[in-house]
């Protein structure tokens, strides 16, 4: 491709007053406001109004900051791309950058939790008016997992050095999926950087599984999570409300004891990543292989009540070079490397083991987030990022709700893409007939896909 014309017979100018950069962001707030966001904030969302209307309009604020994310805004300075053609003559309620950061700093720790209400209670709204969680009445996965997000120079509330040894601050996130369904976010908490991964856990699990039992997970409910979650306060606060767990176990002297147990002939070779199918065996070819131990008792240490006992799933993988002794471990975990998930799922051993890697669902989720507007927590406040993580979670589900609407190709795509295809699609508008229409290009490649989903929102609703 090149261009067509020589230099002298272009010319370029910002003077257009009826395009808009975003035409998919109509059909994405129409979506919101079909599953009745503006209300649950105006509901919930109470900020004190001072004499320069910071907290005055918290509906309007907080669909403009759910906008702008949608557009790829990353920074309150990027909410800016809200402001240009005709944004204002499709939109009503948008706000300076400016305004909106003022709004972000007014929150108190007990405004963020009036936000993380109203995430909780929109979620299932957008399950009732999409397919955004097929099979959850069969069975359905909560994901929990925190990252650290870095940041820089001194101005940050709450910025420290975690686990990762990165200065930065902690995000913990739950992630709803089903087989049937991409993830959705349950549930976030923003803590300081230096903060554990298990810190709170307990509390956060509980605020998260009701949450997803109200988005349609009525059947089997799984809680995955990785060995930093591997706590007795965990398991406990999932038991009590009904959903199964399957959490990565450390390597302990208990853990050990109960691998060395394992007959050898117990083990059975599973579909590995790079494995190979033997045609004249029937059968894989890998260094990987499963057992379990039927009734493994954990958390020994801790008073009685507190122990749990359930299945201990085992997986070894031969060891790359194993003439290397790993000192201290004997000939057993010299010769295989031992991952153990702790778990009282009802699945069969072969598909509770494959069910629990399925955790780096998880990461996918992550890797949106920071790829869109957790590229930076973007102010300088801590309960402003925290508010800002809780509008990126909204943001978040919202969007995978409207790729429901658009195809099946949407549904599972990254958000990534859906901003690609269905919101940065540019528009020209036109008024006619007491009628808004938004003229759109010729020959968009998703145009049936963005056509389909404006359908199904400018259709009534069902009743």
């Amino acid at each position: 491709m090149q261009s067509s014309h020589a230099p002298a017979a272009v010319l370029a100018a910002f003077d257009d007053p009826t395009l808009v950069a975003y035409g998919g962001l109509e059909p994405l707030l129409r979506l919101a406001d079909r599953c009745g966001l503006p209300g649950l904030v105006g509901e919930r969302v109470r900020l004190p109004v001072t004499a320069d209307g910071v907290g005055a309009f918290p509906a309007a604020k907080v669909m403009a900051l759910v906008a702008g994310m949608a557009a790829g805004a990353d920074s309150i300075s990027d909410m800016g791309r809200l402001r240009h053609g005709a944004m204002d003559r499709v939109f009503g309620g948008v706000r300076a950058p400016s305004t909106l950061g003022s709004f972000l700093r007014a929150f108190t720790h007990g405004h963020v939790k009036q936000l993380h209400a109203v995430g909780r209670r929109l979620l299932p709204q957008l399950a009732s008016h999409t397919p955004l969680l097929p099979g959850a009445a069969t069975v359905a996965y909560l994901d929990i997992d925190d990252t650290i997000r870095r940041t820089y120079g001194y101005a940050k509330q709450g910025a420290g050095y975690g686990y990762s040894k990165v200065k930065g601050l902690n995000a913990l996130l739950a992630v709803l999926s089903t087989p049937l369904a991409a993830p959705v976010i349950a549930a976030t908490r923003l803590r300081k950087g230096a903060s554990g991964s298990v810190r709170g856990a307990a509390s956060f699990v509980a605020e998260a599984l009701r949450t997803v039992r109200a988005s349609g997970a009525t059947g089997l409910l799984v809680l995955r999570a990785d060995s930093a979650f591997y706590a007795s306060e965990v398991i406990a606060a999932c038991r009590a409300l009904g959903a199964r767990f399957s959490v990565t176990a450390r390597m302990n002297a208990s853990i050990k004891k109960a691998i060395t147990g394992i007959d050898e002939d117990a083990w059975t070779a599973i579909r590995y990543p790079k494995a190979l199918w033997d045609t004249e065996g029937q059968c894989w070819v890998s260094d990987a292989e499963i057992a379990e131990v039927r009734d493994y008792t954990a958390f020994t240490s801790k008073p009685k009540k507190q122990q749990v006992t359930a299945r201990l799933l085992v997986r070894r993988v031969k060891r790359l070079n194993a003439d290397a002794q790993v000192q201290g471990q004997g000939e057993l975990f010299s010769t295989y490397r031992y991952h153990c998930a702790f778990t009282d799922s009802p699945l069969s051993l072969v598909d509770a083991e494959r069910d629990h890697r399925r955790h780096a669902i998880v990461e996918q989720v992550i890797a949106d987030l920071k790829s869109g507007p957790l590229a930076h927590l973007p102010s300088g406040d801590f309960q402003a990022n925290a508010a800002w993580l809780a509008l990126a979670a909204i943001t978040h589900n919202l969007m995978r709700a409207l790729g429901t609407l658009a195809s099946t190709f949407h549904a599972r795509a990254t958000t990534a893409t859906l901003r690609d295809q269905l919101i940065r699609v540019p528009a020209r508008i036109a008024r006619g007939a007491r009628r808004l229409t938004l003229h759109l290009p010729v020959n968009w490649p998703w145009a049936d896909a963005w056509s389909q989903m404006f359908a199904v929102l400018h259709a009534p609703p069902h009743r």
